[in-house]
């Protein structure tokens, strides 16, 4: 099915299913008037009931007299009786509604039933559409698995051949790789013998030298010897010339003598002599003269010589002959000088005829040619095997190396004397490095062009380099050559055209057909001259001297005729009775002879003439021959019709205009005008032929024919166009007839029999004078019927209406027939859609419909809507305008309703020719309970990110249901709205950036709620994220090529070795780089916008950009008020209300957004001032950039912080120039653990920026895993130990720490001159640096010392002790302090440090934990001398406190602890032995030792227990004291006195 049948099927099945739909309403629609009938009827019943029981009443009550009740019962008589009169009135309506109703509907079916057969035919093509469809998808499968299975095939073919290529490859590697290593040897063998030879050149340089120093001695020598030989040659000189002066004053006297002696004048007969003398001496100078002249002479025209040569040389033999004549004009003037020389020297005779010997031979000039070619052979073979085959990737470059842009060097329309300049551009189109020099042009151009050309270098695949070329014209003439090029894989030239001004001409036809007229017309046509060059010439336009006769063949009462016409001065008159077409050649020497102008003409030109002038004649031959068999012809049937008019006799009917000649200018045209007036009736036929003053340019020639006809009655216009005509209108027009007869003639008019009822002639029948002329009426009625009367007339598609008109002459078969043409078109407007239900209207608002007047004519028509009611409105131009033909004009029907009721209403169209189009109308008026005190907002410029704010009233004046009094809230005619508390609710739609507070609420009667309306502009969403991948594309998209330029720079930059396998090598690297290049392009995706996240840098940056580039917004915003009656429930809401949709009341917001004037420079222009986490008591400080980006100079203010809150505005910013930008800064100091927020307005006069300042107080903690006393344990003196504990961030910020010892405390020194802690209490001790080092060396060090400890990790710190001395009381206070203000903790480093391997820890000390200033004495010689050192006993005090009272009674307890340290001193000695003495006796007092003796090993601890019971004898009032040694045995022996002490303690006694 075509797409035009779809079409018809879906337009037959829009009309049925309307056709449908209308019967559909016109079947609810007569339900519903039988339904209100049946109701009607029914109420009829029941009030004749109510009657018929007043009437009886009345009755009874007129028997009872009671006048009260009798006058209330008829009262209600009366009353039922009006309402039965009304309800059947109101039946009668509904009965006519009903019948008219049900008629619309059998109407309806009817038309159904008509249409029956179309809707079998809409099934036959809904099947027949499915089928096609079924069909198509079908062979889209077919064709899919087709591709698939060739996409299969083309894959396995295409491994196929990867694998091919990989062998291939493979294989060509191998063999590259063997001839790589064989080159390698063979380059060794020839470097070797390239040595040899410069060693060898490198002697023979030697001995040159030394031969020519040798010589230059030997010079110098005979320089000495010739200046001493001219001395003498000088002196001798000298004496030859004093000899002759002293001989000629000797002769001049004898000569005075002698004249004397004859008597003769000595004065004069002296100066003769002298002149004589002189005389001689000149001439011979002049002999001398003319030699060398004579020799300059010789050698001018050797020089000539060898410049013709050299210029000859790159000129092929042809070229040389035909350069013969300038060689003539050269001998000539070589001639005419050696006459002259042998005039002025006889002796030059014989180099003449030597000279003029060899320029007249050209045999010798052909042998020099021959050599020439052979020598150019022999270069072109050896520059053959210099070129170099270009092979990349086992593919040979085949084309051009090198292309030219522009492919030729054309310098067009030059102008001599004039210097022109064109640049062309060489790109390197081989596959891989490559390079070229100019070799030169031709050698006819060299005269005329020049070349500015800088050698490029080597130049890479695809790189370009620039030449200019220099043209400066000498002579007017086209030359073409070429540029000459030499490049590294052979020659290659760029083509060169130098095209003189010239003359295009042409015309734009060679035929002009006048077609068929009547005598006595005049018919004007235009033939254009155009000229497409850049060069103007002369013209002249004239009948052709050949054709100047016109052929005719006419009908039987037009005889044919030889019509001749002669152009004076043009050509002869015999030509013309011997040929019909003369040759162009002829005409074009018969112009110059008429000018007087001698023309010399080549050669060539005669015989192109000749050429022309036999084929001309020959053609005209056969023209003449074929025109004379016509004449037969016409001899043989009409030999009495045959008549021949002298030249005199017969009139031109074709013929020129007024423009016959002219100047035609460059790249112009000229129109030229052909008249035409047909005379004598028959064909007429004329040629004419254009001339140029520019001998270049040839003849154009074009024909004229027409046709005349010879009627006595005639129509001037034989077409009668009565333009476009509508239906139902008449149209009139005068048609005249004009008569050549000589007698009065009798006309009938005759109209088609179809087009009788639409169109009529008056007069049909009448009679016209003698020369003179008739008028006819025509009057044009069209019908609505005139499709379907004209018949073939008509055209339905175009409308178009075509009549001819007979005119009958006399009684004469003779007719003249003229036609009618009419467009002919309706007059309707359509109106879509008919019916217009605006629905529910509250009386706040107004509602739009949109409606489509629609011109059906092909004619501009008026429109108007008229009489419309107050609550309607008609836009645009207040329904008022003009439809264009066939234009659909939309038009806005504006309903207003002013009261709560039903509208019914039609509205009606008029078109200016007072036609009616009706529009039907329907709506319900609505008063809602509420109302807006503004339906309409206006915001004002509000700048993105700012906020305008506007006030507004809910108001409800519902206080009475008295419809009387006002007018009462209601929907159409329903029930009234109750009085009471009315709700509303705002709905603002989503993605609005309009804020309604409240929202919802209840106002009471007579009462208003202010709301609230603010209007934020923001940029969408969409358009950020958008603009953000934009952003994000066009920078990878930079990253790439400039990773790509990098590339390919640095693969510019590698040489390219000499090599094959290197070469290979490289083209593998280059392969592979880019097609990881092309993966990684490939691979790579464009990134998606609902992947950014709103605090990404990329988003910041695109909504920073489109805030700086928004071009300022306007949009309309319409917000919904639901109104319901009641009061809302603040638990349910607005559940328990019942809201009408017809009581909505609308609120219109005018939201125009501009750019701020004012943004955020810094931070991707973020409004918002994070400070993050700041810990408690410290202040950070923020630097926001702000930058006018207005054309205005701004004064901003600022809007007030809170004076108590953290944030606090350091550096205000007062003024900002135009593009200027000023820092602000920000400081926030919080004082509790929460966070904080505040908005800081900057404000200018028309604009603001909202800046959100946020950040988050924290109090920093942290966990320690050492909470009090780090001991470092026992270590030998000069050793060192190291422990490590770690501590924890369990806070939300980054905490800056230091670790601070006391004993490297800068008040360590004023600490030091207080009390010693040892005579204080404990109770008042603060200092806890103990034993220090000798050396000034702290004991104890930490590491790290300063640093960062991220939220939510920890940091490990490694203490070390490092003693260099032995001491029980090495201590120090290590303080965490963050911030570098508070403490957060504190830890007491402990440490002991011996100088033997063994210690024994436990009891109660017995010494101060300070070290005495007195110097110990060290041990005498004598105990050195003894095998065991022995150190003096310390004692030790372990109490035990027995409890007493406690059940069962628990012995007391203490323990001592003996160890060895672990270290690497002391090899000899590796364990250590404990032993307890006096055990009796501590068992006797009560004493339990749990482990007496024993042996440590090195870092072994262990622990003496201790437990004592009182005896029966012990008194608790007396302590118990026992002493006892302990004795350890390492690398020398310690005694330490234990003394125990027993205490008894009553269990309820207070502790301490």
């Amino acid at each position: 099915m075509k797409s035009l049948d779809r079409i018809c099927v879906l337009a037959l099945q829009r009309n049925l299913k309307e056709l449908n739909d209308i019967a559909r309403e016109k079947e609810l629609a007569v339900q519903k008037a039988r339904d209100k009938l049946s109701t009607c009827q029914l109420q009829i019943k029941m009030l004749a009931k109510q009657l018929e029981r007043v009437d009886i009443e009345i009755e009874r009550e007129e028997e009872a007299g009671n006048v009260a009740a009798l006058s209330r019962l008829q009262a209600m008589r009366r009353r039922l009786c009006t309402e039965l009169e009304n309800e059947k009135d109101f039946e009668f309506q509904i009965f006519l509604t009903l019948k008219e109703n049900m008629l619309e509907m059998w109407q309806m079916e009817t038309e159904q039933g008509k249409y029956e057969i179309f809707h079998e035919q809409l099934k036959k093509y809904e099947e027949e559409l499915e089928m096609q469809y079924q069909e198509r998808a079908k062979a889209r499968i077919w064709k899919e698995k087709i591709a698939a299975l060739q996409a299969e095939e083309n894959q396995r073919s295409r491994e196929k051949k990867e694998e091919e290529a990989q062998k291939e490859y493979e294989g060509k590697h191998k063999k590259m790789l063997e001839d790589a290593e064989r080159n390698h040897k063979k380059a060794v063998c020839f470097l070797r013998k390239s040595m040899a030879r410069i060693h060898e050149k490198n002697a023979k340089e030697e001995v040159k030298t030394q031969e020519h120093m040798e010589r230059r001695i030997q010079a110098v020598l005979s320089l000495k010897t010739s200046i001493t030989s001219n001395r003498e040659k000088l002196r001798t000189l000298q004496v030859w010339n004093k000899a002759m002066a002293f001989e000629a004053k000797k002769q001049e006297t004898q000569m005075r003598e002698a004249i004397l002696a004859k008597g003769g004048n000595v004065a004069k007969e002296i100066f003769l002599h002298k002149q004589l003398l002189e005389h001689e001496k000149e001439k011979q100078a002049h002999r001398e003269r003319q030699k060398s002249r004579k020799i300059e002479i010789v050698s001018q025209i050797l020089r000539e010589k060898a410049s013709i040569r050299k210029r000859e040389k790159g000129q092929s033999c042809t070229k040389a002959i035909k350069g013969g004549g300038k060689l003539e004009d050269s001998l000539l003037w070589r001639m005419k000088t050696w006459q002259y020389i042998e005039k002025t020297c006889k002796r030059s005779a014989g180099a003449r005829a030597q000279i003029s010997k060899e320029e007249m031979e050209p045999k010798q000039l052909a042998t020099r040619v021959e050599k020439k070619e052979i020598l150019e052979k022999k270069m072109e073979e050896f520059q053959s095997g210099i070129f170099r085959k270009q092979i990349v990737s086992g593919r040979e470059c085949k084309r051009r190396t090198f292309y030219s842009k522009p492919s030729c060097i054309h310098f067009k329309d030059f102008d001599v004397g004039e210097i022109y300049k064109k640049k062309i551009v060489l790109i390197n189109a081989s596959y891989s490095v490559n390079f070229f020099r100019l070799v030169g042009i031709s050698e006819w151009l060299k005269d005329f062009i020049s070349i500015h050309f800088n050698p490029p270098g080597k130049m890479s695949s695809g790189m370009s380099c620039e030449i200019v070329v220099t043209f400066k014209p000498m002579i007017n003439e086209t030359v073409e050559g070429e540029v000459m090029f030499m490049a590294q894989t052979g020659p290659f030239s760029v083509p060169l055209k130098c095209t003189a001004k010239r003359c295009i001409l042409a015309l734009d036809k060679e035929l002009i057909d006048f077609g068929s007229h009547v005598v006595g017309e005049t018919i004007s046509r235009t033939i254009n001259l155009t000229n497409s060059g850049a060069l103007g010439t002369r013209f002249k336009v004239q009948t052709s001297a050949g054709d100047s006769s016109k052929c005719r063949a006419t009908a039987k009462s037009s005889p044919g005729r030889m019509v001749t016409r002669h152009f004076s001065g043009c050509v002869p008159e015999k030509k013309v009775s011997n040929s019909l077409v003369t040759p162009v050649v002829e005409k074009k020497d018969q112009i110059c002879a008429d000018h007087g102008e001698e023309t010399p003409c080549s050669a060539a030109q005669e015989e192109q003439q000749r050429a022309e002038t036999s084929l001309s004649g020959g053609s005209t031959e056969g023209l003449g021959q074929d025109i004379l068999n016509s004449r037969a012809g016409l001899d043989t049937g009409n030999a009495h019709d045959l008549v021949e008019l002298s030249a005199e006799e017969t009139p031109v009917e074709i013929m020129l205009g007024k423009v016959t000649e002219g100047e035609i200018g460059p790249f112009s045209s000229v129109k030229l005008q052909i008249l035409f007036v047909p005379a004598i009736p028959g064909d007429v036929r004329a040629e004419f032929v254009i001339m140029f003053d520019n001998p270049d340019c040839k003849p154009l020639c074009f024909s004229a024919i027409g046709v005349s006809i010879d009627v006595p009655v005639w129509v001037p216009n034989p077409n009668v166009d009565l333009k476009i005509c509508m239906y139902d209108r008449l149209y009139q027009d005068c048609i005249v007839i004009r008569s050549r007869a000589k007698a009065t003639l009798r006309l009938k008019f005759e109209i088609r029999k179809e087009l009788s009822k639409h169109m009529e002639l008056l007069p049909k029948t009448g009679y016209i004078q003698a020369q003179s002329s008739f008028s006819v009426q025509l009057k044009f009625l069209p019908r609505h019927s005139l499709p379907e009367d004209a018949g073939s007339y008509f055209n339905e598609e175009t409308r178009i209406l075509e009549v001819p008109v007979t005119t009958l002459i006399g009684e004469t078969a003779k007719k003249v027939n003229f036609t009618v043409h009419a467009i002919v078109t309706t007059s309707d407007l359509e109106i879509s859609p008919a019916r217009i239900n605006f629905g529910y209207c509250t009386i706040y608002e107004a509602v739009q419909a949109n409606v489509k007047l629609t011109n059906k004519s092909i004619l501009p028509q008026e429109f108007g809507f008229v009489g419309l009611p107050e609550f309607v409105e008609i836009q645009p131009n207040d329904g008022l305008g003009i439809l264009l033909p066939l234009e659909s004009l939309t038009l806005d029907i504006i309903f207003k309703a002013n009261k709560a009721k039903e509208y019914s209403f039609e509205l009606t169209c008029k078109s200016e020719i007072n036609r009616q189009f009706k529009l039907s109308c329907r709506a319900v008026g609505v008063h809602p309970p509420l109302e807006l005190s503004h339906s309409l907002v206006q915001f004002a410029a509000t700048a993105l990110n700012s906020v305008s704010t506007a006030t507004l009233y809910v108001i409800n004046s519902h206080v009475s249901v008295n419809p009387v009094t006002h007018p009462v809230p209601r929907i159409g005619k329903g029930e009234v709205a109750p009085v009471g508390p009315t709700s509303f609710e705002f709905r603002v739609p989503e993605a609005c950036p309009v804020t309604v507070t409240p929202s919802v609420g209840t106002v009471l009667p007579g009462k208003k709620s202010l709301i609230e309306v603010s209007f934020r502009p923001t940029l969408p969403d969409q358009q950020i994220r958008e603009e953000a991948v934009r952003r994000l594309c066009r920078a990878a998209a930079a990253g790439a090529e400039i990773q790509k330029r990098k590339k390919d720079e640095k693969k510019e930059g590698k040489k390219s070795s000499i090599s094959m396998s290197r070469q290979q090598s490289s083209r593998q690297l280059v392969r592979d780089g880019g097609n990881k290049y092309l993966t990684s392009l490939n691979s790579s995706e464009q990134p998606k916008s609902e992947e950014l996240k709103p605090d990404s840098d990329a988003y910041m940056a695109a909504q920073a950009f489109l805030m700086r580039n928004f071009r300022g917004s306007f949009e309309k915003y319409i917000i919904p008020c639901f109104v319901a009656s009641g009061r809302i429930d603040e638990r349910k809401g607005s559940e328990n209300l019942s809201c009408s949709p017809y009581n909505t009341l609308y609120l219109e917001l005018h939201c125009p957004a501009v750019a701020p004037a004012v943004v955020v420079a810094s931070d991707n222009g973020k409004n918002t001032v994070d400070f993050g986490d700041v810990a408690i008591g410290h202040r950070m400080m923020k630097r926001i950039t702000i930058q006018n980006i207005s054309p205005e100079k701004l004064e901003l203010r600022f809007s007030v912080l809170n004076p108590n809150g953290p944030f606090l505005v350091v550096r205000p910013v007062e003024m900002l120039e135009p593009g200027e930008s000023k820092p602000l800064v920000i400081s926030f100091c919080p004082n509790e653990n929460k966070w904080f927020f505040e908005m800081l307005d900057v404000r200018t006069a028309k604009t603001s920026l909202t800046l959100s300042i946020t950040g988050h107080g924290v109090m920093p903690s942290i966990v320690c895993s050492v909470e009090e006393i780090l001991n470092m344990g026992y270590v030998i003196a000069r050793e060192k130990v190291t422990s490590t504990f770690k501590i924890q961030n369990t806070s939300m910020l980054t905490l800056r720490y230091s670790m601070q010892l006391d004993s490297l405390s800068s008040t360590r020194d004023k600490d030091q001159q207080r009390i010693p802690s040892f005579i204080m209490s404990s109770l008042q001790r603060t200092e806890f640096v103990g034993t220090q080092n000798y050396s000034g060396l702290s004991v104890f060090s930490i590491f790290p010392t300063e640093g960062e400890i991220v939220a939510g990790k920890s940091q490990d710190f490694t203490v070390t002790f490092s003693p260099d001395h032995e001491s029980l009381y090495y201590s120090d206070c290590l303080k965490v302090v963050l911030f570098g203000k508070e403490i957060a903790h504190v830890i007491r480093l402990k440490g002991a440090a011996r100088e033997h391997p063994m210690f024994v820890e436990g009891g109660v000390p017995l010494d101060v934990p300070i070290e005495s200033l007195a110097v110990t004495s060290p041990p005498s010689s004598q105990e050195a001398l003894n095998g065991e050192l022995q150190e003096p006993a310390k004692s030790i005090l372990l109490v035990l406190e027995y409890i007493e009272g406690e059940s069962p009674p628990v012995p007391a307890r203490a323990e001592l602890k003996v160890g060895s340290i672990q270290t690497a001193q002391f090899a000899s000695k590796k364990s250590v032995e404990f032993s307890l003495e006096s055990l009796p006796l501590l068992q006797q007092k009560g004493f339990t030792i749990e482990a007496v003796k024993g042996t440590l090993e090195r870092g072994q601890v262990k622990c003496i227990g201790v437990s004592w019971v009182p005896p029966a004898d012990f008194r608790p009032d007396d302590p118990l004291l026992v002493t006892a040694l302990l004795t350890l045995k390492g690398d020398i022996k310690e005694t330490y006195q234990i003394l125990f002490m027993g205490k008894v303690v009553s269990a309820y006694a207070p502790t301490k």
